[in-house]
This record gives C-alpha cells, structure tokens and sequence, in this order.
C-alpha cells in the first residue's frame, strides 16, 4: 500500500488549527496572502513570515511529509528571484534612490544592496504565504470546508465543488504515484539515479494516461451526481456542519488585523516599500 505521508491532503489531526473552521482558515490565508503581496514592508514581511512558521510549527506538519511540496515550492521561488534579477539587476536602485555595489559584473549586472533587499522582500513574501496554504490543505477536511463556505453564503454547487477538488488531489497523487512504481517495476528508472531528461520523459509519459484516467473519473462522478439530482433543490444540509466559534472569531479578526495594519504601512512609508536608505 502507498505510504499516506507521500500524499499532500487532508492529515487528520487534534491540533488547534485542525479544530477551526474551514472557512475561518480560508478567509485568514486570503487576507494574510493579500497583505503580503501589496505590502514590501521588510519589518511586516518579517512579521508574516515568523507567525506563518509557528503557525506551520503548532501544525504539527512533519517536512517528511510535504518534501515534494517544499522543494517544488523552493525550486519555483529560486527561479523567480533569478528571473527578477536577470530581467531588472537595476530595479532595486530605481525603487530606494541609492546604489551600494556589491560586486562589479557584465554591464547593468551588478549586484547592489538595494536590489538584494529587494530579493529578500519577495523571498519573505513566499515564506509569508506557503506555510499558510500548506497548512490549510492538509488540516482542513473537504467535506466540512465546503460547508463552511455555503455557511458564508456561496452556493452550494460552488462549494461542492471545491470539495471535490481538495478531495482528489491525494487520489491523484496516490495514482500518479501507482503508475510511477509499476513502471518501474517494469524496468523504466525514474529515481534520483537516472538523469534528469530521462525522468522529466518518464514523468510525462506518466501525467498523459493520468488525464485521461481523471477526465473519465470527472465524467462518471458528473454522471453519478445527475442521477441523484445533485442541483435541483436551492438549499441543502450538511453532514459535517461546523459553526463558527470563538477561535474562529479570533482568527478573523487577527487575519483583519493584518491586513489594516499593511495598510498602516503603507501610509507611513508613503507607498508599498520600506526604505531604509532614506
């Protein structure tokens, strides 16, 4: 059987972010993501990034268990600090009005302190938001996330929906993860010790049966759903209805907290970036 701690879901739990509600935990990563992305204040990117990592840490998330996640999730992050860097070396010197040279290169590429700083408020910002939704994907149970939402007064069909999505991305993974073995099993090397235009082949040969195996699955729980009249009436109950608390309260009014407070920075910095150089 597939160990369940190569899967990225639900994880059953009785920590306290595992008691909150599933809407609670969404409109906090929301507001949070949304206070992170306006705001380049480095004192409240910082501030982000240490509450997501104890939040992460109370979670009782193990890394073992989201390796894949993080390392995809760093891999992306590395290249689009590279991408800035090579697209706009100068941007950060444009943005503080000061230029401190670092290391002399090829033309406009110097590395300076300010174009530095500017890298580590967009490596903040991602330090800032990935906890936050790794933590709401594996602590939050579809079925109760979906009736929080109808709670907030989404549609129902909409929040089954994204029930369903949350739902079947372990599947997925667990499916992607059968054919991957059973091709091995058959002589095809995907591990760590082919190279790497063999496994991103192999990879690929894997993810097309893949699609096809969940565009059938997508068509037979359509079908399943129309035979029971999924949709007909305006209203419906919930197995798994969960009210809103004290804690979730708390949670929303410290995830609005957070983002006035951007909003407070804003106005004492006179725009999105903290200038230290001024």
């Amino acid at each position: 059987m597939l160990n369940q701690r190569k899967l990225i879901g639900y994880h059953a739990g009785e920590t306290f972010l595992h008691g909150l509600s599933g809407a609670s935990k969404m409109l906090f990563f929301v507001l949070v993501s949304v206070a992170a992305m306006i705001s380049y204040d480095t004192r409240f990117l910082l501030g982000l990034a240490l509450l997501s990592l104890c939040l992460f840490r109370l979670s009782h998330i193990r890394i073992r268990d989201i390796s894949f996640v993080l390392v995809f999730a760093a891999s992306f992050a590395a290249l689009n600090l590279v991408m800035v860097y090579l697209f706009a070396p100068q941007y950060g010197v444009d943005i503080y009005g000061a230029k401190d040279v670092l290391w002399t290169g090829w033309g406009a590429y110097n590395l300076t302190a300010q174009e530095l700083f500017y890298l580590f408020n967009l490596l903040l910002k991602y330090v800032s938001t990935i906890p936050l939704a790794v933590i709401f994907l594996m602590t939050t149970h579809p079925s109760q996330f979906a009736s929080s939402l109808h709670q907030l007064g989404i549609s129902y069909k909409i929040a089954y929906a994204v029930s369903l999505t949350l739902r079947y991305i372990p599947d997925l993974q667990e499916e992607f993860f059968l054919i991957r073995m059973s091709q091995e099993a058959r002589g095809q090397e995907l591990s760590k010790k082919a190279k790497l235009s063999q496994r991103v082949k192999g990879n690929l040969q894997i993810i097309i049966p893949l699609i096809f195996s969940s565009l059938e699955r997508i068509n037979i729980i359509a079908t399943a759903m129309e035979l029971r009249r999924f949709g007909k009436n305006k209203k419906r109950t919930w197995y798994t209805y969960q009210a809103l608390s004290r804690r979730d309260m708390l949670v929303l009014t410290l995830a609005v907290a957070f983002l006035l407070l951007c909003f407070v920075f804003l106005a004492v910095n006179h725009g999105r970036f903290y200038n230290p150089w001024r």
